[in-house]
C-alpha cells in the first residue's frame, strides 16, 4: 500500500463527479479510484460487490445517479426511481460489506415539499408533497438519505449526506430541450449571437427567484463535510437528520440571471419574457445555516461562475450532445 487514502468516485464523469474528482486531484494523500459504466455497472449488486471486494476503498463519493429534466422525468418515472434505488442499495450495501470507512451521499434540492417554508430547512423532509413531474426521483433521493441513516443506526456505520441547490457549471448539459436553466439560457443567447437574432425569449416573467451554485463549490463542499472529523460532523446532525443543505444562500430573479448572461455572451439584442409559459414555484431557496456553521461557504459568485462555465461552453461546445 502506497499509505494514499483510496477514494472511489462514483459517477466521476458527470459534473458534480467530474468536479469532485479536479478537487481531490490536488491532494497528495489520496489515491483516487474511477470506473467507467463497462468496468463497473452500479445498478449490478454482483459487479458492484466484486469492485468493492477486488479493492480496499476507504471513501465512497456517491455522486452517480440517473438524471434529466421535467421532461425525461415525466416520460420515464420508472426509470428513475429503479435505477437510482438500485445504485443506491448496491453501492451503501458493498461499502458496509467491506468495511468503507465513510461514504458520502448526493442527493438534490427536490427532496423537499413543492410549497415548503422559504429558506428550506433540513428539518422541513417529509414535511409535505413532492413536485409530481418529479416525485420518482425525488423519494429516490429521500430513500438514499435514509438508507444511510439505517446504516449508520443499526451498523455504527459514518455515511453522510448533502443536498445540494441547483448546480451549474463545467460538464453540465447544454442540451436545448433537456437541459436546466442556466446552460439552456448560455446556449440560447450563445446561439442567438451567432445568428444575429434580435431577441431572445425566455419563459416565464422572469419574477421567480432561484438559487445557483457552481460545481467547483459543491466539491469543495462534498471534501470538506467529508473529511470533517466524526465528533465535529455528528454533533451538527441526529441520527434521523442527518443530511445538510449546500447553497449559496444568495437566490436571483430569472429575470437578474438572464441580464448577466446577456452580459457574459456579449449578446446586444433584447430579451422577451413570454408570459404564456408558467413560472413554476414562486422562490427556491435553502438554509444553509448549518453547513456555513460546519465551517463551509460558497465562494464563486454567480456572475463569476457564470464567465467560468460559458468559457467551458466555447471550448467544449464542438463535442457536446446536439
Amino acid at each position: 500500500m502506497s499509505g494514499k487514502r483510496r477514494v472511489l468516485i462514483c459517477g466521476h464523469n458527470g459534473m458534480v463527479g467530474s468536479a469532485i474528482l479536479r478537487r481531490l486531484a490536488f491532494e497528495d494523500r489520496v489515491e483516487i479510484l474511477t470506473a467507467n459504466r463497462d468496468e463497473l455497472d452500479l445498478s449490478n449488486r454482483s459487479s458492484v460487490d466484486q469492485f468493492f471486494s477486488n479493492n480496499s476503498i476507504e471513501q465512497v463519493y456517491l455522486a452517480a445517479a440517473k438524471v434529466g429534466g421535467i421532461n425525461a422525468n415525466n416520460k420515464y418515472p420508472a426509470d428513475f426511481i429503479h435505477q437510482n434505488l438500485l445504485i443506491e442499495m448496491n453501492v451503501v450495501e458493498a461499502a458496509y460489506r467491506h468495511g468503507v470507512d465513510r461514504l458520502l451521499f448526493l442527493g438534490s434540492s427536490c427532496i423537499y415539499p413543492r410549497s415548503a417554508k422559504q429558506p428550506i430547512r433540513e428539518e422541513y423532509l417529509l414535511s409535505g408533497g413532492l413536485e409530481p413531474t418529479n416525485e420518482p426521483y425525488a423519494i429516490a433521493k429521500i430513500a438514499g438519505i435514509k438508507l444511510c441513516e439505517s446504516y449508520n443506526r443499526q451498523y455504527s456505520c459514518d455515511y453522510r449526506s448533502v443536498m445540494p441547490t441547483n448546480l451549474f457549471g463545467r460538464n453540465d448539459n447544454f442540451h436545448p430541450d433537456n437541459s436546466h436553466v442556466i446552460p439552456g439560457l448560455l446556449r440560447r443567447f450563445h446561439e442567438a449571437k451567432l445568428n444575429g437574432a434580435n431577441e431572445v425569449v425566455v419563459w416565464g416573467s422572469g419574477r421567480p427567484k432561484r438559487e445557483f451554485l457552481h460545481v467547483d463549490d459543491m466539491a469543495e463542499a462534498c471534501v470538506h463535510i467529508m473529511n470533517l472529523p466524526k465528533s465535529e460532523y455528528w454533533s451538527r446532525v441526529s441520527p434521523m437528520q442527518s443530511h445538510i443543505n449546500v447553497g449559496s444562500g444568495v437566490d436571483s430573479s430569472i429575470h437578474d440571471v438572464a441580464e448577466m448572461i446577456k452580459h457574459v455572451t456579449g449578446f446586444t439584442g433584447d430579451i422577451v419574457y413570454d408570459t404564456s409559459k408558467p413560472d413554476g414555484t414562486p422562490r427556491k431557496l435553502l438554509d444553509v445555516s448549518t453547513i456555513n456553521e460546519m465551517g463551509w461557504k460558497a465562494k464563486i459568485s454567480l456572475l463569476e461562475g457564470l464567465r467560468d462555465t460559458y468559457s467551458w461552453y466555447l471550448d467544449n461546445s464542438n463535442c457536446l450532445r446536439s
